[in-house]
């Protein structure tokens, strides 16, 4: 569901799952990874990209139609999962290869910069169509990352943004190639690769270490 690749001093985690719909099993799975690369020692930055036309597609609302009670800790963990990210000890970039809706979308925010894909998918926080608020942890988390226009913008229109819209929003940090943004997304992270990590996670949690804790997360 989540392989992890070592490109020297970056680690690309490749979510293969389909839509890379949120439920138990991708979150178990997201905390298994980060376990696994918080005990790497010396150099390290985080790529996360998803494959074909999606990112992730957000939570699985297919799984809660026939398992209703697995929504709230659905719900719960990635809550915890976005606090975590928030304050990750190494540097991060979302490469969003296409759709990144919903929880998708909230999950690509989390990270410390992210590049999108110029030709197709579109960035997303369609709750406001689906009757489906986001939670005061949400908003926090994506709120700590977004410009404030831009989360306001999304939050209460439901807007579809394109690449080139969300970099004019801040939502994104820049866009490329279908066939490049995985790799402008892995030079953009070994560049950071060799800093400090103390450092590093002693500013994240300075800059979101609040919205962090509002997640469930404790720095």
């Amino acid at each position: 569901m989540i392989d992890i690749e070592r490109r020297e001093d970056v680690r690309v985690l490749h979510w293969h799952d389909g839509e890379n719909r949120v439920n138990l099993a991708s979150i178990a799975r997201w905390h298994e990874v980060l376990d696994e690369l918080v005990a790497v020692v010396g150099p390290l930055a985080v790529v996360a990209v998803g494959e074909g036309k999606f990112f992730s597609n957000g939570l699985d609302l297919d799984r809660f139609a026939v398992a209703p009670d697995e929504m709230g800790p659905v719900v719960e963990g990635l809550h915890r999962l976005l606090g975590r990210l928030l304050v990750f000890p190494a540097y991060t970039v979302a490469a969003v290869n296409g759709h990144a809706f919903a929880a998708g979308a909230m999950l690509s925010a989390v990270f410390d910069r992210r590049v999108m894909r110029d030709d197709r998918g579109y960035w997303c926080l369609p709750e406001v169509d689906l009757g489906l608020p986001l939670t005061g942890p949400m908003a926090a988390a994506v709120g700590a990352r977004l410009p404030g226009p831009a989360v306001a913008d999304a939050m209460c229109t439901g807007r579809r943004y394109d690449a080139d819209a969300a970099v004019g929003a801040g939502i994104v940090d820049e866009t490329a190639s279908a066939a490049t943004v995985l790799d402008r997304a892995v030079e953009r992270a070994a560049a950071v690769a060799g800093k400090d990590r103390e450092v590093l996670v002693t500013h994240k949690r300075l800059l979101f270490g609040a919205a962090a804790r509002a997640c469930g997360w404790s720095p």
